[in-house]
């Protein structure tokens, strides 16, 4: 306090109202930031730089894990303290629950997944899910494919039809960049596009076997949701799209420059452990 109003009152008056020496205030206005303050200090311009780099998205947890990634062995308490003495906040995901009419899952279609959303390797597991942005010219339509090894989008599609076309051309990105030529599991809901005899049969013929949730299973394609719950919170519901093609444009740039080199770096880091440990 005393330092905060040098510039209104008289050191010595405040000193002695305060009932400190004037001596033991200037011993500390010129003494050294301690080991830990200056520790401090150089975490917080790291914070800073990633939560900048995140759009200002990144919470503490997000933030602690970057500085893990960089080498630092701090603790997450420690990060949480240093933001908020920076009044620096991430952006909290909020449940949001909708239903929508489900169609008839085929006979021959069951659930392989079983909400075992653990895969050994890449190209075995995938899940995909469609969702709505909002633009100025009417909705656009992101259908997305995700391998459950990586959590990477391996496969996309954006239109303004929410069309069976959309779905196929999100898996068709997926095949291309396909490892291997061994059967994966593509776990979907039971969407009219999904259900669809074209989209069937484009399965059957690429060698991927259908998995569908059955009724009453909200929670069967969590994963999906999930990536879209965190789309719409780090960039879609920050943004207000005048066009679809800004919309694309910046749904683009998340996927390929944010989210996918993150979940590149998680798995390189996951996997450096794993060889560290063995």
């Amino acid at each position: 306090m005393i330092e905060r109003c040098r510039g209104s009152f008289p050191v010595t008056m405040m000193c002695r109202l305060m009932k400190v020496s004037s001596t033991g205030y200037y011993d500390w206005r010129t003494r050294k930031p301690s080991s830990q303050a200056q520790a401090n200090s150089r975490l917080l311009r790291k914070i800073k730089s990633i939560h900048q780099e995140s759009d200002g998205v990144f919470g503490s947890p997000r933030v602690w894990d970057e500085l893990r990634y960089q080498g630092e062995t701090c603790s997450l308490n420690r990060i949480a303290r240093i933001m908020k003495r920076a009044a620096i906040k991430g952006i909290p995901a909020k449940r949001q629950w909708s239903r929508k009419k489900s169609n008839i899952r085929p006979s021959d279609i069951t659930n392989h997944l079983e909400r075992n959303f653990n895969a050994d390797a890449p190209d075995v597991k995938w899940v995909t899910d469609i969702t709505y942005i909002r633009t100025g010219e009417g909705w656009l339509y992101l259908a997305v494919i995700i391998d459950l090894y990586s959590r990477k989008v391996i496969g996309w599609s954006m239109s303004h039809k929410m069309e069976k076309e959309l779905v196929i051309q999100a898996v068709l990105m997926a095949i291309w960049q396909k490892g291997h030529q061994e059967t994966v599991i593509l776990h979907s809901d039971r969407g009219s596009q999904y259900t669809s005899h074209e989209y069937q049969y484009f399965l059957k013929t690429h060698g991927i076997v259908s998995s569908m949730s059955a009724v009453g299973s909200c929670y069967d394609n969590a994963a999906a949701e999930s990536f879209f719950g965190v789309l719409k919170r780090e960039r879609v519901n920050r943004r207000r799209y005048i066009t679809r093609a800004e919309a694309r444009s910046d749904i683009f740039d998340y996927i390929e420059r944010f989210y996918n080199q993150r979940k590149e770096r998680k798995l390189t880091r996951s996997i450096t452990n794993q060889i560290t440990l063995n």
